[in-house]
């Protein structure tokens, strides 16, 4: 197995772990006998997972805006200060705009980069230099099916989940041999508070995509794990997303930007 045997000085570090996939993420582990450290901005909201896994596993819970260098970089001292191990590291905070750049503001597209791809590097990066000279350890840095082709409406943030993917496979390409599992979780649409913080109606977007490409959090979130359990590299759950991933990186650009500018729900709401 390539996930660290659970102990109690270790933990699972899952950032966004206040809702959606990253609670589910959370739950995962502890089913699986592991400890965790749940990180958000959101304080109470964790306390309240906090309370619905406390029992046969140490949980901990850390308020913390991954977006603030000096927070980051308080992180995980305030983790050894408790007398913890970081095993696992789950990079699963994200943010994204949705609709037209024109209409966004600067300060909108930039703190998509800032969460989605600074934070990552920066956590990751200190958590590879503790794993590798211990020889385990195990890193899952969630993606988006977006991040595998350019995707109008959503320019910022599949540019972000693009270099999500990237930078994925490149670092578990060096970090081979080193007994540190790295993997990238890359769901479709998923039913989560992630539209609603971004301005879009649920709704809205849900009929812009077929029933069966939507995938329950709770199964995202499985199939991350087991990508790291069985080191399996990058996953996209659901096969229906596999597929059209797949169609879309064999499509022409000149006939698949067009079609995706057509179809994507907040392109259609501003004309």
């Amino acid at each position: 197995m390539a996930l660290p045997e659970p102990s109690a000085p270790s933990t699972a570090v899952v950032t966004g772990a206040s809702s959606g996939i990253g609670a589910d993420l959370a739950r995962e582990l502890v089913e699986r006998g592991h400890g965790v450290t749940l990180v958000a901005r959101r304080e109470e909201r964790l306390r309240a997972l906090a309370d619905e896994l406390s029992g046969s596993v140490r949980v901990e819970v850390i308020g913390c805006d991954v977006a603030d260098p000096a927070a980051r970089a308080g992180l995980f001292p305030e983790i050894e200060r408790r007398g913890l191990t970081v095993d696992i590291l789950v990079n699963n905070a994200g943010v994204g705009t949705i609709g037209p750049v024109v209409g966004s503001t600067p300060e909108a597209e930039v703190a998509q980069v800032r969460v989605n791809v600074e934070a990552l590097i920066d956590l990751t990066t200190r958590a590879v230099q503790q794993m590798v000279p211990r020889g385990r350890g195990a890193i899952l840095n969630v993606g988006s099916t977006a991040g595998f082709q350019p995707f109008p409406g959503q320019a910022g943030y599949a540019a972000t989940k693009a270099f999500v993917r990237s930078y994925t496979d490149g670092l578990r390409g060096e970090l081979a041999g080193t007994g540190v599992t790295v993997a990238a979780l890359h769901p479709g649409p998923v039913r989560t508070e992630f539209l609603q913080v971004a301005g879009m109606d649920e709704r809205t977007f849900a009929d812009a995509f077929p029933k069966f490409m939507w995938v329950p959090s709770r199964e995202v979130a499985r199939e991350g794990i087991e990508a790291l359990a069985h080191d399996r590299g990058g996953v996209i759950p659901g096969v229906p997303n596999k597929i059209s991933t797949k169609i879309f990186e064999l499509l022409p650009r000149t006939l698949l930007l067009p079609l995706l500018k057509s179809q994507h729900p907040a392109l259609r709401r501003s004309h």
